[in-house]
């Protein structure tokens, strides 16, 4: 069975939106760190439902200490009563230095560590386990009663880990509780390169692939009218494009051929062209297109993304931005659920 999630990434009124996707029968909701807190409008969702999942996906883990992210998560799992996921991911080097003003070091070892110093502050509050966590990039070893958080009976939230490489991807499978998959990726990607590193992962940890849920924010091209469809187009292709430009991607690219697409859209998006971008979507052709996203009318969505990601994900979320309203994929929901 794969449940089917929503974004609240640019809704105006999170409390409102989230309870209406609610009321739509949709399964869980995600905010994401892109340009606002996801903890603000996930709080906000947390208190407008009583059943959705409410999870970020995800926010930047490097930005904050695993103590200040502890209390916060701590607090939105009670909040939602049990129903919040910390979706957490890296960024890259240049945002974590130069936006956020924080260090950087060899990503999946520094998570590994982030996701252990969680889950001692959590164990601190929850299990009377006396705060002793000492690595080389975070040590937390004073907690007292009075800035120790009450009990609650939903405990530590689920830690999911958003991952590309191997590296991370094995990682999710020793230490997460669920996968967060890039949306710049296939089913033959998940099917070959993703799904065999978690396993990896799983098998050295002696977890079976039951303890991870993997998640994916994909893409839909479909509309209700020939407008809405091309515009759904022009935007998935433009995201296409801005992801297949960046080299830590360029992975998924080779696994189809396509690597010397990725040079064309990398050295695009370095050069000083003003029409750069437009040029950049207009090399995404529509073979590209159809492997990225799944290209069908909202009638027929439910059952194609069915036939493209049954087996391989375990929940779905429809890539937001592409200019196609909210109720037109009332039939997925239906489909899906």
């Amino acid at each position: 069975m794969m449940l089917l999630d929503a974004s609240l990434t640019s809704a105006d009124d999170p409390a409102v939106t989230a309870a209406d996707l609610e009321a739509r029968g949709y399964a869980g909701v995600w905010a994401s760190e892109v340009a606002q807190d996801p903890f603000l409008v996930l709080h906000a969702a947390a208190l407008s439902t009583t059943r959705v999942s409410v999870g970020s996906a995800i926010a930047v883990a490097f930005a904050r200490s695993p103590m200040t992210l502890a209390y916060t998560a701590y607090d939105l799992q009670r909040y939602g009563r049990g129903r919040f996921v910390l979706g957490l991911g890296t960024q890259i080097q240049a945002h974590v230095e130069r936006r956020f003003s924080m260090p950087w070091s060899a990503p999946a070892a520094r998570m590994r560590e982030y996701v252990g110093a969680l889950r001692a502050i959590w164990a601190s509050w929850t299990d009377d386990v006396p705060l002793r966590f000492r690595g080389e990039h975070y040590r937390h070893t004073l907690m007292t009663p009075m800035f120790t958080p009450a009990r609650h009976e939903w405990g530590p939230p689920p830690v999911h880990l958003a991952a590309v490489g191997p590296l991370m991807t094995r990682l999710a499978g020793e230490v997460a509780d669920g996968l967060l998959a890039h949306s710049f990726t296939t089913a033959r990607y998940l099917r070959e390169r993703t799904l065999p590193a978690l396993q990896e992962g799983l098998d050295a940890a002696g977890r079976s692939r039951a303890d991870v849920q993997v998640s994916l924010p994909g893409f839909v091209v479909g509309g209700r009218d020939d407008a809405e469809r091309a515009r759904a187009a022009t935007a998935v292709r433009g995201q296409i494009a801005f992801y297949g430009s960046t080299p830590a991607y360029r992975p998924v690219l080779e696994l189809h051929g396509w690597g010397a697409l990725g040079d064309e859209l990398h050295a695009l998006s370095t050069s000083r062209r003003e029409d750069k971008w437009q040029a950049m979507a207009d090399l995404v052709d529509d073979e590209v297109l159809g492997t990225f996203a799944v290209v069908a009318d909202p009638d027929d969505a439910g059952a194609a993304l069915r036939e493209r990601f049954d087996g391989l994900v375990d929940r779905f979320s429809i890539y937001p931005g592409t200019g196609v309203p909210l109720e037109a994929w009332d039939p997925v929901v239906r489909a899906l659920t």
